[in-house]
């Protein structure tokens, strides 16, 4: 009663609502930038069975917004940190750790087990394969999605809703669109998304009016503009992941799989006539004093290869190596000699050459 007391005297949650919260089950999907206030708000809600599930370990560059992480969780897998600090929050409720990957074999049992579905991750094909998930399991799902100062918002398969794919049919062809670790992002951003997400969890199991069903909100940090959208549903969509259930194995790892050669920690020494290639776009930061370097955005590197030395051996990077293995897998198909990706991005070579940032 007193963990709760602001909760059970509101008149539209009561301890009816109360309980209705201790009994629901939800799994968030990533615990990250968006994962981190979802879950630290719904365990504080009491829900009473939280599920957490990723694959990944906190960095030092993740403590920039994901405030579940200190330094002592360096190097521990988010989902196993994330566990141990809402456990401290609040120990009256169940959460499961679950460190790995969600995939097409995974994801069908896993939603089984739960009643509504968060999706806080920050790649299209992980998106789709919750969508395919929740639609063939019956679960409503809570999306949302961060980019630079801006976020969006809203509940998919809910009540016979719309689902991501009504609003977005196809994935945009792989490497084409960035993520926050690309771009950058607003460090509060996440936490404002993050906790319209948890909202509107909560608001699903107290069943309340005006769920964001068939409606996508967009904010804007930097002006305060929020704007809403309609979602108009669109059966076919659906019905063909329900027909196709075969869909759903287009994972994240199938999607983003490149076979190209990559490159860390390395000597100059090592390599002769080397020539880099920065593909990122021309605005982005930080910019780099590098001997042999030239810039071609990816957008414009098949249009440019004229520029690209053939007798050199070629080192492309990006902000953080996924761009720059595209541009490797683009560049070997005009037959550049045996190009290679810097892994790790940009802020990797600035350590490892000792690059001077301008």
């Amino acid at each position: 009663m007193s963990r709760y007391n602001r909760h059970i005297i509101l008149s539209d949650v009561g301890q009816h609502g109360q309980d209705k919260l201790s009994l629901a089950k939800v799994l968030v999907v990533g615990a990250g930038g968006l994962g981190c206030p979802i879950l630290q708000y719904l365990a504080a809600a009491g829900i009473g069975t939280l599920g957490i599930i990723d694959f990944d370990d906190v960095d030092i560059s993740n403590l920039q917004r994901q405030i579940l992480f200190g330094t002592k969780s360096l190097g521990t897998n988010k989902a196993k940190a994330a566990k141990k600090r809402l456990e401290d929050l609040n120990p009256t409720i169940h959460i499961e750790a679950i460190e790995e990957r969600l995939t097409y074999g995974n994801a069908i049992d896993l939603f089984h087990r739960y009643d509504i579905i968060v999706d806080g991750t920050d790649n299209f094909a992980t998106r789709y394969l919750v969508n395919d998930a929740a639609i063939l399991t019956n679960k409503p799902f809570v999306y949302g999605a961060i980019y630079k100062f801006e976020g969006q918002v809203s509940a998919f398969n809910y009540k016979n809703g719309p689902s991501y794919r009504c609003l977005f049919p196809n994935p945009p062809k792989e490497g084409s669109v960035a993520n926050c670790s690309e771009v950058g992002v607003l460090g509060v951003l996440p936490g404002i998304i993050g906790t319209m997400m948890a909202n509107e969890v909560i608001k699903i199991i107290l069943d309340f009016d005006h769920v964001l069903s068939g409606k996508l909100l967009c904010y804007n940090s930097r002006t305060t503009e929020m704007t809403t959208l309609k979602i108009n549903k669109n059966k076919n969509e659906i019905d063909k992941v329900k027909n196709n259930p075969e869909l759903i194995e287009v994972n994240q790892e199938d999607v983003c799989a490149i076979s190209v050669s990559e490159i860390s920690n390395f000597d100059l020494d090592a390599f002769d006539n080397i020539q880099f290639i920065d593909v990122r776009e021309l605005s982005e930061q930080p910019k780099l004093t590098v001997g042999n370097c030239i810039e071609i955005p990816l957008s414009n590197l098949e249009n440019n290869i004229n520029l690209i030395d053939r007798s050199k051996t070629t080192i492309v990077f990006c902000q953080s190596g996924v761009r720059s293995k595209k541009a490797v897998e683009l560049l070997k198909k005009h037959e550049i000699k045996e190009p290679l990706s810097f892994k790790g991005g940009v802020f990797e070579i600035i350590d490892v050459l000792k690059i001077k940032v301008s």
